[in-house]
């Protein structure tokens, strides 16, 4: 385990480094930042030359890949960093120099166990894309498919690994701090960072993200996942079918290409909507620089490394919160939030359906380019701080994709609303879960489950009831007092025991 000194080390190093670009002056004037803190960010910017405008991205960028990542993923938490913070970061790029091709060629051959030659008929040393994580290669299969090969950059798995030891235990001592840092709850984000990154860390996970999203997308026609190339996929190396588009950044060339940005853009949010309430299993990382526009007026989507996952339940309860919102139905939003638990119970609902009408009811029934999206969230975080509402870990991505998607949608039809668009779609999906067939149907299958558990707790309550006859039960062991030495709990019963069983042993043998 990494002692404390170098984590310390660690942090005051990036510290200066984000120092230098300004990206600390929000907590030190911060009144809610704890002196301790407050004194950190002082000895980290002592002597440096401040910039006046904070430069998040390019202050994560110098930081390295992992930083770059943690500050994506900072970039949906305006709660967290601030708005002016949260917005700077989601325009962070996440790339990178390029490594040298005789190294990806060593990496390729290395987890595919052949030469590249056996294994593409041709590959550009040229990457079309270096990113923090990895980078990928336009290649020829040796029967003539174009594929794009992704490869993980060397020696990234130990960055990360240091990098995030040290984010965990920074979290740690800041949650321990209590008060709105435990509200906020930094090792939760850590750790959903953390598993964002083990998924991307490894190749195969990615791929067969992919492939589920691709089965799931199925009955959408108007939607495309890549195939994978799973003879030419290993945990370093990743190849699939290669996607000639437009990328949706590219607004002049979608134009240019005669593409209709109103179909598109509604298209996309559909498509977001079928994942995330229907099938709850989404693409987490949908910004414009990941999908394509096909001739043929599809959307095509890359990068399958963060994808979201939303339980039924939840999914219910989003969905009826979106349509609450769609329709102005602020109580049953409120219900919703406190049957789910998401505020705690000594809250009054009418006070909170109050709070949810302030923050609706502006923008409900806009066009989406007269929406305040900061705005929006300002008054949805002061919300969550007014209700002591914690983080939801199964809501951090989908917040962050919901923002990006409506971001995407609306560069491509700036007339778009977003509730509008969302609203039908919405409603048909809770008529058919929630409806009295639906509920019929739920109603079958848990009884069938239950009966068929009766067996089971049958048989351990026999087990708990022995028949007259039966062996009787060992007598209860007697309750061993631990004794506190120092700073740990020292077992010294466990010792005495060991050492009485010891004797036991060698009366017994002698």
């Amino acid at each position: 385990m990494t002692h404390s000194v170098v984590h310390v080390w660690r942090l005051l190093r990036w510290g200066r480094t984000l120092a230098r670009h300004g990206a600390l002056r929000g907590i030190e004037r911060d009144p809610l930042t704890p002196a301790p803190v407050r004194r950190l960010v002082r000895i980290a910017r002592f002597g440096a030359r401040i910039p006046k405008t904070p430069a998040y991205a390019d202050a994560f960028e110098a930081l390295g890949p992992a930083a770059i990542k943690l500050g994506q993923a900072l970039a949906t938490r305006p709660d967290l960093v601030g708005e002016q913070a949260a917005a700077e970061l989601f325009r962070l790029q996440d790339a990178l120099a390029p490594v040298a091709f005789p190294a990806i060629r060593a990496a390729i051959e290395a987890s595919l166990e052949k030469p590249i030659g056996e294994i593409f008929a041709s590959i550009e040393e040229q990457p079309v894309g270096a990113a923090s994580i990895a980078q990928v290669h336009r290649a020829v299969t040796p029967d003539g498919r174009t594929v794009a090969v992704k490869v993980l950059r060397p020696g990234v798995e130990e960055e990360f690994a240091r990098a995030i030891e040290t984010y965990e235990w920074a979290a740690a001592q800041a949650e321990m701090i209590g008060g709105e840092f435990a509200r906020l709850r930094p090792r939760l984000v850590i750790a959903t960072f953390k598993q964002w990154t083990a998924r991307e860390l490894d190749l195969r996970r990615e791929a067969a993200s992919a492939s589920e999203l691709a089965e799931n997308m199925a009955a959408i026609p108007g939607f495309v996942v890549p195939a994978i190339d799973w003879s030419r996929t290993a945990r370093r190396v990743m190849t699939m079918e290669w996607i000639d588009g437009v990328k949706l950044a590219d607004r002049a060339a979608l134009m240019k290409a005669g593409h209709d940005g109103k179909a598109l853009g509604a298209r996309l949010v559909q498509a977001f909507l079928r994942q995330a309430i229907v099938d709850g299993f989404f693409h987490a990382d949908l910004h414009q620089g990941n999908l394509f526009a096909l001739p043929d007026g599809r959307i095509a989507a890359i990068d399958f490394g963060i994808m979201g996952r939303i339980d039924r339940r939840a999914r219910l309860w989003l969905a009826e919160i979106l349509h609450g919102l769609i329709t102005g139905n602020y109580k049953r939003v409120a219900e919703i939030h406190f049957e789910a638990g998401y505020v705690p119970a000594h809250h009054n609902i009418g006070e909170f359906t109050t709070a949810l009408r302030a923050v609706g009811e502006p923008i409900r029934g806009l066009p989406a380019k007269d929406i305040s999206i900061g705005q929006m969230l300002d008054g949805l975080f002061a919300i969550t701080r007014d209700f002591d509402m914690q983080t939801q870990p199964h809501l951090l991505l989908l917040q962050k994709t919901m923002v990006m998607v409506e971001g995407v949608a609306t560069s491509l039809d700036p007339d778009l609303n977003m509730w509008d668009t969302s609203g039908p779609f919405v409603k048909e999906w809770l008529r058919s879960e929630l409806g009295p067939e639906a509920w019929l149907a739920d109603r079958i299958v848990d009884d069938l489950r239950t009966l068929t558990r009766l067996p089971d707790l049958l048989r351990r309550i026999e087990a708990q009831f022995p028949a007259p006859g039966a062996a009787p039960p060992p007598p209860p062991l007697p309750e061993v007092a631990l004794i506190r030495i120092n700073s740990g709990w020292r077992y010294a019963a466990v010792a005495i025991i060991a050492a009485a069983a010891g004797v036991a042993a060698a009366v017994t043998l002698s």
